[in-house]
């Protein structure tokens, strides 16, 4: 089968109801298809889908009688496929709807062929009033879960609506340059020689922001190892650890690796790159190859050291904590149907017990970095203040500068979409000597 819109309703269904990641299900799908045109249709239908899903799934219970959530999960995820066309990627109504129909074939249930017709033209005819229903409910409007909408207007009640706003915003594609093998400038150039407009960030030092979405492994310099995709906010790890040659460095939740390798990629350093998870360290093993780099990369559960610290203590620390990731709903809207409320305090009893066991590997007078990419509280400035009035040696270090955003207890808190960069917190933590 290589209908797209039947291979994005199936992908969808598995996001929705099996829990798979957008990334895994689109990979899963994407070598089925041939022409790049169709990939890219299917990328687009499966990230707004699952963008929108919230408030067309629940849409579509006032356009059927009956529901087919529960008989036909298939065909109702196409059905939201179908109201995403029409209403978020503004395709041509015929063709929308002429191909959303020849997709219920392609996926054998031509008896509910007319059905899904009807149920999209009754869509189109009666627009309005259910847009206007739609937006009386701020979770319903934004398709976010409600207590995640309810949980950012208690933690930002004067910025909820722009974080909502910014999560369903197109994110720019931003790549970092790797500094041994070239440079912004050259980057920048050789892409619009290319055709693609591109720009050096305002005052990232290793970034390159492309306007609109592609398949980066395509690009000259990418095979080379000239570049990596990282979004701005995550590339400010390096300024805060302060590193130069010759450091010991703990990058202790490392998947996928993208802070260890720009770190790297500026210093030479005796760098460890843990992870619990084993399967995500072939992929960063590949990646470091492409890129030059070298490091020792290992699994052992960053919480329990004895399974894998050699005794020498570090000078560095990064952690980059298991979060809930709701600063990067707009680059992964799935999250907000993967995650759940009861999540928060799990991540944060988490967050809290790997910071305790890390801190004994940090030599007196070294640096540890906290980061995550949530923009709640629970997991950021409270986590961080918890952790520096149990821990006597433990500092925040001041003057953190206001380019990692706004000040949020002990660190500093970017929202998604400031400066064109995703959610994230980021705290430094001084051991005294």
């Amino acid at each position: 089968m290589n209908d797209a819109r039947a291979l994005a309703a199936q992908a969808l269904d598995q996001v929705v109801r099996g829990g798979v990641s957008l990334r895994s299900a689109f990979a899963d799908v994407a070598p089925r298809l041939a022409d790049a045109r169709d990939r890219a249709l299917v990328s687009a239908l499966l990230h707004e889908g699952a963008r929108w899903w919230l408030r067309y799934d629940a849409l579509l219970g006032r356009l059927l009688q009956k529901p087919l959530r529960g008989r036909e999960p298939v065909v109702h995820a196409l059905l939201v496929v179908g109201l995403v066309q029409l209403a978020v990627l503004g395709l041509p109504e015929y063709a929308a709807v002429a191909g959303t129909v020849e997709a219920v074939r392609t996926l054998k249930r031509p008896q509910l062929a007319g059905l899904v017709n009807a149920v999209l033209r009754r869509f189109l005819r009666e627009r309005a009033t259910l847009d206007a229903a739609a937006a009386a409910d701020r979770a319903l409007a934004t398709a976010h879960p409600p207590w995640l909408v309810q949980q950012l207007a208690r933690d930002w009640p004067d910025d909820v609506d722009a974080i909502l706003a910014a999560n369903n915003a197109p994110a720019a594609l931003v790549l970092r340059a790797n500094r041994r093998r070239t440079t912004p400038d050259a980057l920048v150039a050789r892409l619009l020689d290319a055709g693609h407009a591109a720009a050096a960030h305002a005052w990232l030092p290793d970034a390159v922001v492309l306007e609109d979405s592609t398949d980066v492994t395509r690009l000259s310099g990418y095979a080379q190892g000239e570049f990596s995709v990282q979004d701005g906010a995550a590339q400010l790890a390096p300024d805060l650890l302060d590193l130069r040659d010759g450091l010991r460095v703990l990058d202790a939740c490392a998947a996928p690796g993208g802070k260890s390798a720009h770190c790297l990629e500026r210093h030479a350093l005796d760098l460890l790159a843990l992870d619990r998870d084993a399967q995500r360290l072939a992929p960063m093993r590949e990646n470091f190859a492409r890129l030059g780099l070298g490091a020792t990369i290992t699994a052992g559960d960053a919480a329990d050291p004895a399974g894998w610290w050699d005794g020498r203590a570090f000078d560095r620390i990064l952690l980059d904590a298991p979060c809930s990731a709701t600063g990067v709903i707009r680059r992964q809207p799935d999250i907000r149907l993967h995650r759940r409320a009861g999540d928060i305090e799990r991540a944060a009893a988490e967050q809290a017990q790997l910071l305790d066991r890390l801190w004994p590997l940090l030599r007196p007078g070294g640096r540890l970095v906290y980061a995550t990419c949530s923009i709640l509280p629970r997991e950021n400035a409270d986590q961080v203040a918890a952790f520096l009035s149990r821990t006597a040696d433990a500092r925040a270090r001041d003057g953190v500068p206001p380019r990692f955003g706004r000040a949020a207890g002990p660190g500093r808190q970017n929202l998604p979409g400031v400066d064109g960069m995703d959610g994230f917190f980021y705290a430094v933590v001084d051991k005294v000597a």
